[in-house]
């Protein structure tokens, strides 16, 4: 399992590159092995469409239970929103022999968060608003949660052709907690030729231009925006003085 980051190739980990120049057959989804053609060269290629995650990972470890090496590629993170649950879940289904190997990569909310500057200093929660696997019910009871006890909020898959009113219905939540002036930053497509920042605020949330390829991180009550960036305090001006 390789994460491939957020999907420029200098973000590219070293040890993903070795495992992938290791590996005998490469498996992913089509969208993220384009991003990195010089790495497939002379593999062997198994390539699928989105919402075929079941396919590609059973696929993986049959080619692997042939003896092969195999890499199956995803973007960010493997063990975040990711296959590599799945991957075990099948692998014990199966009873399978085979070794699993986890070879992280810069996730969502890492590169996302970098390209606005400091939004994470503080405790955070992570929050998909995909509801094809996750009941919509409990998403709201995790908005709730996280809001109601003023984390910063990384929302990934905020938005999608059919889904619409997902990122709508999470801004009502988060504003039962937060003033309508908090700080959102969205970051889209990070690292890549056509990315996006844009830093907004919870009231014109529904304004912003988001979509499958956006993360949206919602600050806390001590987030503020400063410039391009969005900064939440970590606490160090309580115990120091940071002008000296």
């Amino acid at each position: 399992m390789v994460g491939t980051g957020p999907g420029s190739k200098e973000h590219i980990t070293p040890a993903a590159c070795k495992a992938l120049e290791s590996s005998d057959v490469i498996v992913g989804y089509k969208t993220y092995l384009d991003l990195i053609p010089d790495l497939l060269s002379g593999k062997e290629v198994v390539s699928s469409a989105m919402m075929q995650e079941v396919d590609r990972c059973r696929r993986a470890v049959e080619l692997a239970e042939q003896g092969k090496q195999v890499s199956l590629v995803c973007g960010g993170d493997p063990g975040i929103y990711a296959m590599a649950g799945l991957v075990f879940e099948i692998v014990i289904e199966k009873k399978s022999s085979i070794r699993v190997n986890i070879v992280p990569g810069l996730a969502a909310l890492n590169s996302c968060a970098a390209r606005l500057g400091a939004p994470l200093m503080h405790d955070f929660a992570a929050i998909s608003l995909s509801d094809l696997l996750t009941p919509w019910e409990l998403i709201e009871k995790r908005l709730h949660a996280a809001a109601s006890a003023d984390f910063v909020i990384v929302i990934y898959n905020p938005k999608s052709k059919k889904r619409t009113k997902q990122l709508l219905r999470a801004r009502e939540i988060i504003l039962k907690y937060q003033k309508p002036d908090t700080p959102v930053g969205i970051v889209t497509a990070a690292t890549r030729d056509n990315e996006k920042v844009e830093v907004t605020t919870l009231d014109r949330l529904p304004e912003a231009e988001v979509n499958m390829q956006s993360t949206v991180i919602v600050g806390n009550s001590t987030s503020f925006a400063w410039q391009n960036y969005l900064i939440t305090p970590r606490g160090y001006h309580h115990k120091y003085s940071l002008g000296e």
